[in-house]
């Protein structure tokens, strides 16, 4: 119990929410990591953790992650993350759904909760029948519909972003991209990448996956050793986090690393100065990967998809500031990102208790 409250107090967490119902077999763990700008706003992922000790981990950083995400992107959101332990394809069911949503609930707003890896808009649905704290439902009842479609626009606004400051490129036209994961974000993504001539290279542990994007985009495959270690111009993680570590990074050989993962770096602070000693462009993964929280944020006021696409191409002069902020200050560009992220929510914090 005491390392519980110590991974808790560790980054400042609100407030852990561990959700137990046997008769539906619902095993879930609710995190709000900080409501000083909004109530918490954040996915729920369903995954089979080893154990509830993985769980907890994956959950808290996810939900601080959402706080900067949030803060970032200039939302009045705070960062939340809520994970179901389970198989999705086998154990989720509506029983499952609804019991979830019955938690929520008692949190009576403080958390909203939205689709993750493991969960689709019809779960949403389900959910919803036991709270209105929800986001992410299909357009036809009000809501904004797949998440990743502009997850993905954002991905490839703020991959350009990074090439016009790292490279000074405008265009995607014949670089070399390469994509680790080809789900829903990784998919959409191609499209934006292929539409601009980009020529594609990736991996998916999934064959059906990567023969949809190789028959669709051209996508070239090529093994996960090769994917790290090929001269590209910009390689996207956009499967699960932790893929950028000291022995990934010494293999690397692209200027600029934009993708929808989250929480790419093995170890933040050691991974993001490696990169930078090396010259390697990291685009912070919260913030490249906002579209997707924009997009649900908006359902929140009335969805308008107009509004969020305009919203999630700001994302474009968020990233100039960062990276600008990161040369001025010779810092990594994630320490810049935490330094804005931290400002923004310290400034409404003091202006709020005046």
């Amino acid at each position: 119990m005491t390392k519980i409250f110590e991974k808790i107090s560790d980054k400042n967490h609100e407030q852990v929410v561990y959700c137990n119902d046997p008769s539906s077999g619902l095993k879930a763990i609710i995190a709000i990591h900080n409501t000083v700008l909004g109530p918490a706003l954040g996915g729920c992922r369903m995954y089979p953790y080893k154990n509830e000790e993985d769980a907890l981990v994956d959950v808290l950083r996810l939900s601080r992650g959402m706080t900067y995400k949030a803060s970032i992107s200039n939302l009045n959101l705070g960062g939340g993350k809520a994970v179901i332990i389970g198989e999705p394809n086998s154990d989720k069911s509506e029983v499952l759904l609804r019991s979830f949503g019955k938690f929520v609930q008692s949190l009576g707003g403080k958390y909203i909760t939205a689709e993750d890896v493991g969960m689709t808009v019809r779960d949403m649905e389900f959910i919803r029948m036991e709270t209105d704290h929800v986001t992410g439902i299909k357009r036809a009842m009000g809501g904004s519909g797949d998440p990743s479609i502009l997850t993905a626009f954002g991905v490839f606004v703020g991959m350009k972003a990074a090439l016009k400051k790292r490279l000074n490129i405008q265009s995607l036209h014949g670089l070399k991209i390469g994509v680790q994961g080809f789900g829903k974000v990784g998919y959409y993504l191609c499209s934006h990448l292929k539409s601009e001539g980009a020529e594609i290279y990736g991996n998916d542990i999934n064959e059906e996956s990567l023969q949809r994007v190789k028959d669709e985009f051209g996508v070239n495959p090529v093994s996960a050793d090769e994917l790290i270690s090929m001269d590209l111009d910009v390689f996207s993680p956009c499967a699960m986090g932790a893929v950028i570590n000291p022995t990934a990074i010494e293999s690397l050989k692209c200027s600029v690393i934009a993708g929808a993962a989250n929480n790419q770096l093995e170890k933040e602070d050691r991974d993001s100065k490696l990169l930078k000693e090396k010259k390697i462009m990291y685009v912070p993964d919260y913030v490249i990967n906002a579209g997707g929280l924009i997009n649900v944020a908006n359902e929140l006021q009335g969805y308008d998809k107009e509004k969020a696409k305009f919203q999630v191409e700001g994302i474009y002069h968020i990233l100039t500031r960062i990276f600008d902020y990161a040369i001025n200050n010779n810092i990594s560009t994630l320490e810049a990102a935490n330094i804005l992220a931290e400002r923004r929510i310290q400034d409404y914090s003091k202006w709020n208790h005046q």
